[in-house]
C-alpha cells in the first residue's frame, strides 16, 4: 500500500465559494477517491487563506472584526464537503494559532537561518486582488490583467526572500519533470517566466499597516506576508511544527491541484522556499483553467457568479460533479450555462445512465416475480462485457493519472451506451421470463451495471452507492429525473 497526499489551493475568504473552486476541489476529490479505491493510504487536504489587506477591508465594509468575518465565510467553504460529497481528511485555516502559526513561523526561521531573508526599503506596485507586489510587465493598460484594477504604489521597509538564488535550480527541477507541472502548456508557461529571471520577493508587511496576520517571529514590527503564511499550509497541516513522524509520512505531496492564476506562486516561489528550507518538492502540480459563464468571466459586477450551493440544491451534487468533470476540459478553460448543464444532465444522466439502470432493474424485477426469488436473478459474467470493462479499467488508470477526468467519464459512458445497445438488440422484453436466454441477458446486464457503478465511485459517489443499493435490494428509484 502506497501513500498519496493531495492538496487543493486554499481559497481566499474575502468572498463566498463559487463554481470555479468547486471544480478544483472536485478534481482533487476524484484523485483521492480513486487512489483509495486502488488501495493507497490517502490524505486529502483543503482549507482557507484568511489573512491580508482584502480581509481587513471586506470585514470593515461588513461591519465585523476580521476574525468574525473569516469565521462566517470559512464556514461556507467547510460546508462544501457535505454539499459536494467530498472525502477530505483535513481542513486547515491560516488563522488557526495552534495548528498553523507554529509551522509557518518555523519555516520562517529555516529561511532566516539559511541566510535567505533580508530587510530592505522597497517601492513597488501592490495588487490588493492578488495580495501581492507585481511589476509593470504584469499590467495591461496600467491595470492588473486578472483583476482589471490599477495597483497601489507602496513604499515601505520589508523582509525579502532571496528567490533569485534558486532560479536555475527551480528551472532544472521543472524541466526534468522532477517537479512535474501539468498540463504541458503550464510547464512551458512557468519555464518561460523563470527564463526571464526570478526576482527576490517581499516576505513581510509593516505591522502598523497590516496587523491581521502572523507576526514575524524575529521582528515584532512586521507581519508575515502571504508566501510564508499561506503556502506553508501544505506542511503545517501534516505536523511540520511538532509531529515529525506524521510529516515524514505524508510530505512531499503527490499532487497539488491549483488554478492557473496562482501558477507562479506554486511552481516558482513555493519550490524556492522548500529548497531554501531543505525540504523535498511536491511531485506534481496540476493546473486547471477558469470557468466562464456564457463566455464571460465570472464577476459580481456583472452578476453572473454561479453559486455551487444553489446548483446542488436544484439538481443534486452528482449532477454538478458530472458537469464539471465531463464538460470542462481538464487543464483548460471551460464554460458554464444552465442551458448546457441541463442538456448534459438530460442526455447523459437521465436518458443515458439513469435509463439503463431503470431498464435493467425493471426486467430483473420481472425475473424475480417469475421465479419467486428475492434476489431478482443471478449475475451472469458476460465475457464480452468483462473484456470491455477490463480494457476501460486500464484506460481509466492512465487517464486519471494524467488528470483527464473528462476523457475518463467518456470511457465509462461507452459502457453505458454498450448496455443500452445490448438491450435494444436482444429485446429481452419479447422473451419469456422463464427462458434461459432471458435470464442470461438480464444476468449480463446486472453484471455490467454493477461494474459501471463501481467505476463511477470516484466521480459520482452518491450515484455509485445508489446503484449498488438498488442492485442489492432490486428496488427501482429514479437516479436522475428528466428535466422538463
Amino acid at each position: 500500500m502506497g501513500k498519496f497526499y493531495v492538496t487543493t489551493s486554499i481559497p481566499y475568504v474575502n468572498a463566498e465559494p463559487h463554481i470555479g473552486f468547486a471544480l478544483e476541489i472536485i478534481q482533487a476529490d476524484v484523485l483521492a477517491r480513486y487512489r483509495r479505491h486502488k488501495g493507497d493510504d490517502v490524505f486529502f487536504l483543503t482549507g482557507t487563506d484568511e489573512h491580508g489587506v482584502k480581509i481587513v477591508r471586506a470585514a470593515k465594509a461588513a461591519g465585523k472584526t476580521s476574525q468574525d468575518f473569516v469565521n462566517g465565510v470559512t464556514k461556507k467553504f467547510k460546508d462544501l464537503k457535505k454539499i459536494l460529497n467530498l472525502s477530505g481528511d483535513d481542513f486547515i485555516r491560516t488563522s488557526d494559532r495552534k495548528r498553523h502559526w507554529p509551522g509557518a513561523q518555523k519555516l520562517w526561521f529555516k529561511l532566516y537561518d539559511a541566510g535567505k531573508l533580508y530587510k530592505k526599503s522597497y517601492r513597488g506596485l501592490y495588487c490588493v486582488g492578488h495580495e501581492a507586489f507585481i511589476t509593470e510587465k504584469d499590467l495591461v493598460n496600467g491595470k492588473c490583467r486578472d483583476h482589471q484594477e490599477e495597483p497601489e504604489i507602496i513604499e515601505e521597509e520589508n523582509w525579502f526572500f532571496k528567490l533569485s538564488d534558486y532560479t536555475n535550480k527551480i528551472k532544472e527541477k521543472i524541466k526534468s519533470d522532477e517537479l512535474l507541472v501539468m498540463p504541458k502548456s503550464r510547464k512551458n508557461e512557468i519555464l518561460s517566466l523563470i527564463n526571464e529571471g526570478l526576482e527576490d520577493i517581499s516576505f513581510s508587511r509593516p505591522r502598523k499597516d497590516l496587523s491581521w496576520g502572523i507576526p514575524v517571529p524575529n521582528d515584532s514590527k512586521h507581519t508575515m506576508y502571504v508566501w510564508c503564511d499561506a503556502l506553508s499550509n501544505y506542511i503545517t497541516a501534516i505536523g511540520y511544527a511538532d509531529d515529525e513522524k506524521k510529516f515524514k509520512k505524508w510530505w512531499p505531496a503527490n499532487v497539488q491541484v491549483i488554478g492557473k492564476d496562482i501558477l507562479r506562486f506554486h511552481a516558482a516561489i513555493w519550490p524556492g522556499m522548500l529548497l531554501a528550507a531543505k525540504l523535498p518538492l511536491p511531485k506534481t502540480i496540476f493546473v486547471h483553467g477558469f470557468i466562464t459563464v456564457g463566455g464571460e468571466k465570472m464577476s459580481k459586477t456583472i452578476g453572473n457568479v454561479i453559486d455551487p450551493f444553489e446548483v446542488v440544491k436544484k439538481y443534486g451534487a452528482d449532477a454538478l460533479r458530472y458537469y464539471l468533470l465531463r464538460e470542462i476540459p481538464s487543464g483548460e478553460d471551460g464554460d458554464f450555462t444552465y442551458e448546457k448543464f441541463e442538456e448534459r444532465y438530460n442526455a447523459d444522466l437521465a436518458k443515458g445512465l439513469g435509463n439503463l439502470v431503470a431498464r435493467v432493474l425493471t426486467l430483473a424485477q420481472k425475473n424475480s416475480a417469475q421465479d419467486g426469488s428475492a434476489s431478482g436473478g443471478k449475475v451472469f459474467k458476460n465475457k464480452t462485457f468483462a473484456l470491455e470493462i477490463k480494457k476501460i479499467e486500464q484506460e481509466l488508470n492512465q487517464l486519471v493519472s494524467n488528470f483527464k477526468f473528462n476523457k475518463a467519464l467518456e470511457k465509462i459512458w461507452q459502457l453505458i451506451a454498450l448496455g443500452n445497445k445490448y438491450i435494444d438488440e436482444k429485446k429481452p422484453w419479447a422473451l419469456k421470463t422463464e427462458s434461459k436466454e432471458f435470464k442470461e441477458i438480464i444476468g449480463s446486464l446486472l453484471f455490467l451495471i454493477s461494474n459501471i457503478g463501481a467505476l463511477l465511485s470516484p466521480f459520482l459517489p452518491e450515484t455509485s452507492g445508489k446503484i449498488s443499493g438498488q442492485l442489492k435490494n432490486r428496488k427501482i428509484s429514479i437516479l436522475f429525473p428528466q428535466l422538463k
